[in-house]
């Protein structure tokens, strides 16, 4: 875990204060409890000073965004335009001002030009495609949940896949190490299955840790709430299942690192590519075991209150009156 996560802690809470981000003390003591600065801190223990600060800010402007498609059924229009402008900031020159102005994209307009610093336009591109498909899928949820349909299993797994994010987070990896996966390697069948399958796992381990929380606001975006219906099973026995799907994506990510040597060989990599590989595939397990860590105990997957967040997001408050997207 990055030594620097305590000091990272304190100034994100002042820079989510100072951004408009939550509302009230209520609203910032709910946001603490989910200690974002712990899950950034041990998915990227590398990550120190400003690094880490802006991996922490990052976080926090995602996560409470992507919450917002938990509560938003009423206004799916107004998220999806939100949405739509998020997409488009790491597509415009840097420092490019929002056509929709309100805090939330104000904070990415912030972030971006820090997270692509040093990168190559190949990578910028590519994190900022993983990115757009983790937008349009928080959507596609969205406008599911404001019409009442419920997903079958592999429509569930196929949207879960960009809905976790973790792409464009294994992206940033390669952003804080310094370093760029060769395309030659992240085309190849190993990597990329290496990639899916370790979304995959996080994204169900954090199906489970967030079962009951999800239940109680009557989310059924849950790989348990759709196995249970699918395989017409007790909710025990679809949690069952759920963490029998995790362990298996977990055999086959050790597997794959194993075999990451031998593609190395048959791509002819360099040492220099081969060690950026290298790093790449680390990072992999480093938010396997950094997300589980932080998830055992995390405000964000306990049942609570969620009236203290008052209301409808500060960036959707008079949205009518904010410019549209084209």
């Amino acid at each position: 875990m990055s030594p620097d996560l305590d000091r990272a802690r304190l100034r994100n809470l002042d820079w989510t204060w100072e951004h408009g981000l939550v509302r009230g003390e209520a609203g910032l003591r709910e946001y603490a409890s989910w200690d974002l600065a712990q899950a950034a801190a041990r998915t990227y223990p590398n990550a120190v000073g400003d690094d880490l600060e802006m991996l922490i800010n990052w976080f926090g402007f995602a996560f409470l965004f992507d919450d917002q498609f938990d509560a938003s059924g009423d206004r799916p229009s107004q998220v999806s335009a939100v949405a739509r402008e998020m997409i488009a900031i790491p597509f415009r020159p840097v420092g490019t001002a929002p056509d929709i102005v309100c805090p939330v994209t104000l904070a990415w307009v912030e972030i971006w030009p820090q997270m692509c610093a040093g990168m190559s336009e190949t990578w910028q591109n590519r994190f900022a495609s993983n990115w757009a498909r983790f937008m349009a899928a928080a959507v596609c949820e969205i406008h599911l949940a404001a019409h009442g349909e419920v997903m079958d299993l592999a429509g569930y797994t196929a949207l879960r896949q960009h809905t976790v994010g973790l792409q464009h987070s294994l992206d940033a990896v390669e952003r804080i190490g310094g370093f760029e996966v060769p395309p030659q390697a992240q085309a190849h069948p190993v990597m990329r299955r290496l990639r899916h399958a370790t979304t995959d796992c996080i994204a169900y381990m954090n199906d489970v840790h967030s079962l009951d929380r999800e239940e109680s606001r009557g989310d059924r975006h849950n790989l348990v709430t759709v196995l249970k219906r699918h395989l017409g099973c007790s909710r025990s026995a679809a949690l069952d299942e759920a963490i029998r799907m995790t362990y298996g994506l977990l055999d086959e990510v050790v597997e794959l690192h194993a075999r990451i040597p031998d593609m190395c060989d048959e791509l002819q990599l360099t040492d220099e590519e081969r060690k950026s590989v290298e790093l790449g595939v680390v990072g992999t397990g480093d938010w396997i075991r950094g997300n589980y860590e932080w998830g055992l105990d995390s405000g964000r997957y306990t049942v609570a209150d969620t009236t203290q967040m008052t209301g409808p997001a500060p960036y959707l408050e008079n949205f009518e009156a904010l410019p549209q997207a084209g």
